[in-house]
C-alpha cells in the first residue's frame, strides 16, 4: 500500500491537518475523519521520505538522491521546517566550513531544483534574500506520522503504517559534525520522532482490534528500538502477564534490572501487574466543534451525564490528552461522576484551530460564550482554573442570568504585567524568550520551567509527562501569545458586580499564582466563599491529600447550588 502525505507545517494544525489518501488507495482510516472542508483527493508530484535514507519520488518514479550530504541534509532541512529561511542563515547551518559558502549554497539548490522539477516547474523557491520549499505539491512521510501521533481515533491500520515508517533511523546518514547548529536540530528532531515512535507502538499495541500476539510482537519491536527504555520493557512485562505468559514476561523484567541497574525502576510483582486507570467514563466522552465568529474552530467534549458542569479552557488543555492523563484525568472524571461536564479546547491549542488571528481575553471569552451556546444551555454552573477563572468572572457579569454558581481554583483577577517590578518584568520577559527559542525542542528543559511551578511536588513521571504534553498541546509562537494575553488580564473592576455564587479554591503553598490572589478574589466578590487548600502545587493531583478536599468543597458547593 502506498499513501501520499501532504504538506503538513512544522507546528501544524494538530490533527484538523490531516493526511489524504490517493485515489488508488482510499481506504477507512483516521484521515477520513478530518474536516470536510478539506478535499481528499490531492495528488502529489514530489514525494520526499526522511524516515530512513533520504529518498525522493517524482511523478512515481524513484530518483536517485545527490550524492552530497550537506545538499540531501538541505532538502530535508527544508522539508521538514516548511518555511522560508535566509539565505546567510543556511549558509551558517551547512556551508559555514567552505571557503564559498553562498557558491556552496547555489550549488546545492541548483542540484535540488533539478532533482525536484516536476513537469517544468520546480517546488523550489529562492530569490537573493531567501530560500523556501513549497510543500503544497509535496508529500513527506513525516506529516503522515505527526498526524497519525495527533489523531484522537487514527485507523489500526495508519497506526501500523506510523510504526513501520518509525522502524527505520529518522534522517539516516544525514549528520554533519563540523556543523553544530544543524546537529543540534538533528538530533532534536530524532528525540522527537523517537518519543513519537514510543507512543505510536504503545497506541498500537493497546487498540483493541490488535490480536496478542500481534501486540506482543510490537512491543518487542518497541524494546529493541530502545534498548534503555523503562516503558518499553515494562509495557511488555504488562503484556506478557495479562496473556499468561508469565515466563517470557519474568525473563523480561530480568533482564530490564539486569541492563539498568541501580537505574530501574521497581516493578510489582509479575503475578499482579498494575491494572489501567478506570476509564469507564472515557469511552462515552464526545467531542464536537462550533465555530467561533471570527471562524476559528473550537473543540469541545462532553460526558457524563445529570446536569450540566462548564469548565472554562486554561493553560494548556487537549481533549483527548488530559482526559487519559496522570494531571486533569482524576479531577476530570470526579466532576463527570455526577454532571454532563462539558470542556473544550482554547484556540490556539489541543484540538481546537491552532493558526488563528487573534490570542486575547475577549476572544478568550468569545469562545466561551460559543460553546456554551452551541450546547443551548439555560443556567448552569461556571467552574475556572487559572487564567480561566478571570474568563469565567468576565461571563457570569454579561451573562448574569445564565450562571448558576462560579466555581473559581486558583484563580486570578490581574494578569502578570499589572503592578510588576522591573525585575519581576525581567523574569517573565526572560521565560518568554526560552519559550520562543525552547517550547518546540524534543529537549523537556524549557517546559520544566512551567511544570515545577505548576506541580513542584509532583514525582517524576507526572512532571516528564506535563514536559511532553506541552509540547504537543500548543506551537511556541502560540505559548508566547498566550503568555502575553494572561499578562494582561485584568477583572478587578468586575469583582464587586459578580451575582453568582461563589466558591474560590486555593492552595496555600502555589508556586505559580499567590494566594493573595485567591483572598483578593473572595474578598471582592460578594459573598463568595474562600476555601485554602494545603498544597503547594497550581495544579492538584488525584495523589495529592489536598485533592479529596478540593473535590469535596466542589461537590457539596454544587449541591447547595444546584
Amino acid at each position: 500500500m502506498t499513501y501520499a502525505f501532504p504538506h503538513t507545517p512544522r507546528h501544524y494544525d494538530g490533527p484538523r491537518q490531516l493526511w489524504d489518501l490517493t485515489p488508488d488507495h482510499a481506504t477507512p482510516s483516521a484521515a477520513q475523519t478530518c474536516r470536510k472542508d478539506v478535499s481528499m483527493h490531492y495528488q502529489y508530484p514530489v514525494e520526499i521520505s526522511v524516515l530512513g535514507e533520504v529518498k525522493l519520488r517524482r511523478g512515481g518514479v524513484d530518483i536517485p538522491p545527490t550524492s552530497s550530504r550537506k545538499t540531501r541534509a538541505l532538502l530535508a532541512y527544508l522539508a521538514m521546517t516548511g518555511r522560508a529561511h535566509r539565505r546567510e542563515h543556511l549558509c551558517e547551518l551547512f556551508f559555514d566550513t567552505t571557503n564559498d559558502p553562498r557558491g556552496a549554497l547555489r550549488w546545492s539548490l541548483s542540484k535540488l531544483r533539478a532533482l525536484l522539477r516536476h513537469n517544468g516547474s520546480s517546488p523550489l523557491m529562492a530569490n537573493r534574500d531567501s530560500v523556501e520549499l513549497d510543500m503544497t505539491g509535496v508529500a513527506l512521510d513525516v506529516n503522515f506520522v505527526r498526524a497519525t501521533h495527533h489523531h484522537p481515533d487514527p485507523s489500526t491500520d495508519d497506526l501500523r503504517r506510523a510504526a513501520n515508517l518509525l522502524s527505520q533511523r529518522p534522517l539516516a546518514s544525514l549528520d554533519l559534525p563540523r556543523s553544530e547548529d544543524f546537529q543540534a536540530w538533528l538530533f532534536g528532531e530524532r528525540e522527537e520522532l523517537q518519543s513519537i515512535r514510543g507512543s505510536i507502538i504503545k497506541r498500537l499495541a493497546s487498540t483493541t482490534d490488535v490480536a496478542d500476539a500481534e501486540a506482543i510482537k510490537w512491543l518487542r519491536l518497541w524494546c529493541g528500538l530502545e534498548p534503555f527504555s523503562h516503558d518499553g520493557p515494562h509495557a511488555l512485562w504488562q503484556k506478557l502477564s495479562a496473556v499468561g505468559r508469565k515466563d517470557e514476561a519474568s525473563a523480561v523484567r530480568v533482564r530490564y534490572m539486569a541492563l539498568m541497574g541501580p537505574d530501574a525502576r521497581d516493578w510489582r510483582p509479575v503475578n499482579d501487574p498494575i491494572q489501567p486507570a478506570d476509564t469507564s467514563c472515557r469511552h462515552r466522552q464526545t467531542i464536537g466543534f462550533c465555530k467561533a465568529e471570527d471562524g476559528v474552530r473550537i473543540a469541545y467534549a462532553k460526558v457524563g451525564s445529570g446536569p450540566p458542569l462548564v469548565k472554562t479552557a486554561n493553560w494548556l488543555n487537549h481533549l483527548e490528552l488530559d482526559w487519559q492523563s496522570p494531571i486533569w484525568g482524576d479531577t476530570f472524571r470526579a466532576l463527570a461522576t455526577d454532571h454532563t461536564f462539558i470542556r473544550y479546547d482554547e484556540r490556539g491549542n489541543g484540538l481546537s484551530d491552532w493558526d488563528v488571528p487573534d490570542i486575547s481575553f475577549d476572544a478568550f471569552l468569545h469562545d466561551l460564550e460559543t460553546v456554551v451556546d452551541s450546547q443551548s444551555l439555560g443556567r448552569f454552573p461556571l467552574l475556572g482554573m487559572s487564567q480561566g477563572c478571570a474568563v469565567s468572572i468576565e461571563y457570569a457579569v454579561r451573562h448574569p442570568e445564565r450562571v448558576s454558581a462560579l466555581i473559581l481554583i486558583g484563580g486570578y483577577a490581574s494578569g502578570w504585567q499589572i503592578g510588576m517590578s522591573a525585575e519581576e518584568r525581567e523574569q517573565r520577559e526572560a521565560v518568554l524568550t526560552l519559550t520562543r527559542h525552547g517550547w518546540g525542542t524534543a529537549n523537556p528543559a524549557y517546559r520544566h520551567i512551567f511544570s515545577q511551578t505548576f506541580m513542584p511536588d509532583a514525582d517524576a513521571d507526572s512532571l516528564a509527562w506535563f514536559d511532553d504534553f506541552q509540547r504537543q498541546t500548543t506551537s511556541p509562537d502560540n505559548a508566547v501569545r498566550f503568555q502575553e494575553a494572561f499578562g494582561s488580564i485584568d477583572v478587578r473592576h468586575l469583582l464587586p458586580h459578580v451575582k453568582a455564587p461563589t466558591l474560590v479554591l486555593h492552595a496555600r503553598g502555589d508556586q505559580r499564582i499567590p494566594l493573595d490572589h485567591g483572598r483578593e478574589l473572595a474578598a471582592s466578590i460578594p459573598n463568595a466563599r474562600l476555601v485554602t487548600l494545603e498544597s503547594n502545587s497550581h495544579i492538584i493531583l488525584g495523589t495529592d491529600p489536598a485533592w479529596q478536599t478540593c473535590m469535596s468543597e466542589i461537590r457539596q458547593f454544587l449541591r447547595e447550588h444546584s
